[in-house]
């Protein structure tokens, strides 16, 4: 069940539309070449998404000390990606805790399992009962198989989900890269 919520919530908020919205970087670039926006833009932009918070740091950089150097500038927008980044994250550890543990937590329950039979059976002979050590075996190796069915998954999506965290964070700081040129580049000509 934690598996099963944690992609859940994991799938909804790594959608491209709130991470990183198609259109988003133009936008922003084409409001910041006719100058700095306003605060209440700012604002905005920064609740749109994750790449409107990175992008409106850039700009709060700029509100708070508009001579402030290329450094400091791309400092502001980097911080603020290590924020985003770290809330991308969430929840990938326990996710691959979950995938690596699975499995181990069906073998133990198979060994368990496993010991309690041949500690139930009486003696090799006439009292012993094949087909019930049969059904117990098969018994304990559900455990294996159910730890597996749960970690299977579980690895398949942290995989996925960390493919598309890296993705994402890759188009967060090329975005931030083109921002921060057209910022100085902007300023420079001033």
């Amino acid at each position: 069940m934690l598996t099963l919520a944690l992609v859940i919530e994991r799938l909804a908020s790594l959608r491209e539309r709130k991470v990183a919205p198609a259109r988003l970087l133009d936008e922003v670039l084409a409001i910041a070449r006719n100058g700095l926006p306003n605060a209440d833009l700012v604002a905005q932009l920064e609740r749109n998404s994750a790449l409107g918070e990175v992008l409106a740091s850039g700009f709060r950089a700029l509100h708070a000390n508009p001579r402030c150097s290329e450094s400091d500038l791309r400092a502001a927008m980097e911080g603020a990606g290590r924020l985003v980044a770290h809330r991308l994250q969430r929840y990938l550890s326990a996710l691959a805790t979950i995938a690596s543990t699975a499995p181990l937590l069906g073998l133990f329950g198979t060994v368990v399992g496993m010991i309690e039979i041949f500690g139930s059976q009486g003696p090799v002979g006439p009292g012993a009962n094949p087909a019930q050590l049969a059904q117990g075996i098969a018994m304990a190796l559900y455990n294996t198989a159910f730890g597996l069915i749960i970690a299977i998954p579980a690895l398949i999506f942290w995989r996925y989900f960390r493919a598309a965290v890296d993705g994402h964070l890759l188009t967060l700081e090329l975005a931030s890269e083109r921002l921060a040129r057209q910022l100085n580049s902007g300023r420079a000509l001033e």
